[in-house]
């Protein structure tokens, strides 16, 4: 059976859209071995191209059992509208480029489900993930909880399909 692949999206792919990568990878790999993900991230602006993640976004991970070393931001690009099933935004703001995006660069590429990532999170009263980058170390773990419930709410969902 082909994997379901999965797109997380940020603004410059170095904050959230890693975390929930990460995250997700991880909580698959532990709580859903049997379901086949291939599971990536990408940010609407170039940015970071190239870089690892913000150094605070992986200490925080790490400290609750992710890894993201070993991650680079790279730029959503119209391709990724047929390659992946999912893709899935941090905010509304990046919902809007990557909507842009596929009208105006990929519009006869088959649809991806573009959505926000906490739309699988129902239980959850925020329905963006709030961008750290600025902010402390709270902010940072916020991060990591929020798309632990996403990710939780998207394994529950797959395995329902």
């Amino acid at each position: 059976m082909a994997p379901t692949r999965i797109l997380m999206v940020c603004m410059g792919n170095i904050c959230r859209s890693p975390t929930a990568e990460a995250v997700l990878r991880s909580l698959v790999a532990r709580e859903a071995p049997g379901l086949a993900l291939e599971v990536d991230s990408a940010g609407t602006h170039d940015y970071h191209v190239g870089e690892p993640p913000d150094r605070r976004s992986q200490a925080t991970a790490r400290a609750h059992g992710y890894e993201l070393a070993q991650l680079r931001a790279r730029e959503l690009v119209p391709g990724d509208f047929s390659r992946f099933e999912y893709i899935l935004v941090a905010d509304r703001g990046n919902l809007r480029a990557a909507q842009a995006m596929a009208t105006s660069h990929a519009p006869d590429a088959p649809r991806a489900r573009l959505q926000l990532l906490l739309d699988y999170a129902p239980g959850q009263p925020l329905r963006e993930v709030p961008d750290p980058y600025y902010g402390g170390p709270g902010d940072f773990e916020h991060v990591v909880g929020l798309c632990e419930q996403a990710a939780r709410g998207l394994i529950a969902h797959l395995r329902g399909r």
